[in-house]
């Protein structure tokens, strides 16, 4: 029988490689996770000790050195294996604004050890609860004492806290009203979490329709080393922008991988479930859904790899990025509808894994960014139309 995995590509040796290491993660072990509420300690181990989670540290820092298309090659093998890359994608993008806009004493002092696994970046703390993705409006502010800063504010959905070593924090340090445009006066700091947990910073976890770790965290008076600034004070906000088209390239990767997971088990349970004495994929109601969301995946896939090409050129790609990520996204809830729909009351059994990738997948219609947000950037960057908001 024809396979939808993806075809050979020129990622063929590192997709056989990560196949490998995530069928030792099968999907008991998945569900054992999410009836425990666990986090996958043992497959993000497996995957730092291989060196995959290093992938975009540059070789004289430890790192692989490769480029954003081998990267997305990791996390959708990730989802495509059954598994859930949300996990630890965070690392894949936060050590970018590190990478690109820390100081050379910055980079030596964490790379090294954030590509042996000794040190953890998995989480960034940017949205707070009264602004969502107005961050120019975000309240946490950062305010210059001597050689610290003392931090004050919120944040809310920081994702992964209890299993990472630093974050990424971004504070205003000059206030609204002091500034000339409402993206500057933000800056981005280096948090060392042992240190600020229970010292000025709380964290509160967020109870979820998924099996994924998030928190609110309060800061009081936290004091953080002038020397963990990322960068020129003020710039944060055009740091933390410079990384997004990685990001949300990224997780249209793992859509992709989604995808091609609930396209392939709708595939087979369509050719195996016999009712009425036939196939139910014989019948075109059931095959048309399925061959439906094949195309507009392969449609995402595409789309994901130029915009991978334009990133690793060092060439504006946030149109594509942002495309990438709602042809991805919206692939991969078509596709996890339809898969629903095909196994009828099954899909709703734990055991078929179904209903647990349903709920995951539906995450990236609201995040990073909103489908909404994705049409007006088009609207205003491409289309030329007034800005919306």
């Amino acid at each position: 029988m024809k396979t939808t995995l993806p075809t050979p590509d020129a990622y063929q040796d590192m997709r056989e490689a990560l196949r490998a290491l995530c069928a030792g993660f099968d999907s008991a072990y998945w569900q054992k996770l999410e009836t425990e509420h666990a986090y996958p300690e043992a497959f993000v181990d497996a995957l730092t000790g291989a060196g995959w989670l290093a992938a975009l540290v540059p070789a004289e820092y430890g790192g692989s050195g490769l480029g954003l298309a081998e990267a997305s090659v990791i996390m959708e093998e990730i989802n495509l294996s059954g598994g859930n890359a949300g996990s630890c994608h965070g690392q894949m993008y936060n050590m970018g604004t590190l990478l690109r806009h820390g100081s050379e004493a910055q980079k030596r002092q964490y790379l090294p050890r954030i590509a042996t696994g000794e040190l953890r970046l998995q989480a960034m703390a940017v949205t707070e609860p009264t602004t969502g993705t107005d961050t120019t409006q975000l309240k946490t502010t950062a305010v210059r004492q001597g050689d610290r800063y003392v931090v004050n504010g919120q944040k809310v959905w920081i994702s992964r806290i209890q299993h990472s070593d630093l974050m990424i924090l971004l504070a205003r340090t000059t206030p609204l009203a002091e500034v000339q445009r409402k993206s500057e006066g933000m800056s981005v700091f280096i948090v060392d979490l042992e240190q600020a947990i229970g010292h000025g910073m709380t964290v509160r976890p967020i109870p979820n329709m998924v099996n994924h770790e998030t928190n609110e965290v309060f800061f009081d008076n936290l004091e953080i080393p002038a020397e963990n600034l990322i960068g020129e004070e003020g710039q944060g906000f055009r740091y933390i922008l410079d990384g997004l088209n990685a990001e949300r390239t990224l997780i249209a990767a793992e859509c992709i991988g989604d995808a091609y997971w609930f396209i392939d088990r709708a595939r087979r349970y369509a050719a195996d479930r016999q009712v009425f004495g036939r196939p139910i994929g014989q019948n075109q109601g059931v095959q048309f859904p399925i061959a439906a969301d094949y195309i507009e995946t392969e449609a995402a896939n595409l789309m994901r790899f130029r915009a991978c090409e334009l990133f690793d050129a060092g060439r504006p790609c946030g149109a594509q990025a942002n495309m990438a990520k709602y042809l991805a996204a919206k692939a991969s809830w078509e596709a996890a509808n339809t898969c629903l729909q095909t196994h009828g009351g099954f899909g709703f059994a734990n055991e078929y894994d179904v209903e647990r990738k349903f709920r995951e997948t539906r995450l990236y219609q609201v995040a990073p960014i909103s489908t909404n947000l994705i049409y007006s950037y088009v609207a205003e960057h491409l289309l030329g139309l007034p800005r919306s908001f």
